[in-house]
């Protein structure tokens, strides 16, 4: 891979999205009027003015930055879903998501984040998750490792957590898209956890798992926006991760789901749990 995105370059990238979640994201968090939150796929899919203008914001800040990127952001991919065909062959490009955790932003609550992966050829090269509201940045850089930023600069390296017995690993399942049958076995087996939870939120639940404070993360719909930053982070801090399958995640796959775990053993071990249908010895892909 030709194509390098260095610390500082990175750094930035956390600096644009600071910017604009205190001059556009903040001022409007408990600020909403109705009119201001529109429904796109369901009631609970939503996108807001604050989405939408967070993305311009962060879409100008990144061409000054980078001139001639690939810009794709999840409002963006909305109007134009040709959009995400262009990360195959561009030599950089960004996918942004301006607020990930819109449900959870537009009822008040404080757990939404904003992400934003640089990608090279269709590979995964930098990412960023920022915290609107504790204001610190979750870092990843190909290769690098991955590590939390704050506000007052410090910084310190993240590592997933330790691998554990199945019965005092905690996991966070999102079971959005899963047909009703599946999503029942998936609640039967989930019971084999010490715990399982949902933020409604993918940018904290991956701060959290490279953060060590959970240990598997299962997701079925793949959306780039939703993923490709949060892979990187948790790979970096080193994760294991791969489609129900096994194959290797891409941002440019957009279905096989996606099983994240501490190491490879423990993916498996996840896998067989979650995954497989004992009874017939045939895997049942959620």
């Amino acid at each position: 891979m030709s194509r390098t995105f260095s610390r500082d370059d990175t750094r930035r990238l956390a600096v644009v999205l600071a910017e604009v979640a205190q001059s556009v994201v903040m001022p409007r968090f408990r600020n909403l009027p109705p009119e201001a939150i529109r429904c796109k796929s369901s009631p609970r899919d939503l996108v807001t003015d604050a989405d939408e203008e967070a993305e311009r914001q962060i879409f100008a800040r990144l061409a000054k930055q980078h001139s001639g990127a690939v810009l794709i952001g999840e409002e963006a991919s909305e109007r134009n879903p040709a959009l995400l065909n262009m990360l195959v062959d561009a030599d950089l490009a960004f996918i942004v998501d301006p607020i990930d955790g819109t449900r959870n932003y537009v009822m008040g609550l404080p757990l939404f984040g904003m992400m934003v992966a640089a990608c090279h050829r269709g590979e995964v090269i930098a990412s960023v998750i920022y915290d609107p509201v504790c204001r610190d940045a979750a870092i990843a850089v190909r290769g690098e490792g991955a590590w939390m930023a704050r506000e007052d600069g410090e910084m310190s390296p993240l590592s997933v957590a330790k691998p554990a017995p199945v019965q005092d690993m905690e996991c966070m399942i999102d079971d959005s898209g899963l047909p009703r049958n599946l999503r029942d076995m998936a609640h039967v087996r989930l019971s084999a956890f010490a715990r399982n939870t949902s933020l409604h939120c993918a940018a904290h639940e991956y701060r959290m798992a490279a953060s060590g404070h959970c240990h598997i993360l299962l997701y079925n719909v793949l959306h780039p926006w939703d993923h490709a930053a949060g892979w990187l982070l948790h790979q970096e801090a080193g994760g294991y991760s791969a489609h129900f399958d096994g194959s290797p995640y891409k941002p440019t796959h957009r279905d096989g789901g996606l099983l994240l775990a501490p190491d490879e053993a423990t993916w498996e071990e996840a896998r067989q749990l979650l995954l497989v249908d004992r009874r017939h010895g045939s895997r049942q892909a959620l």
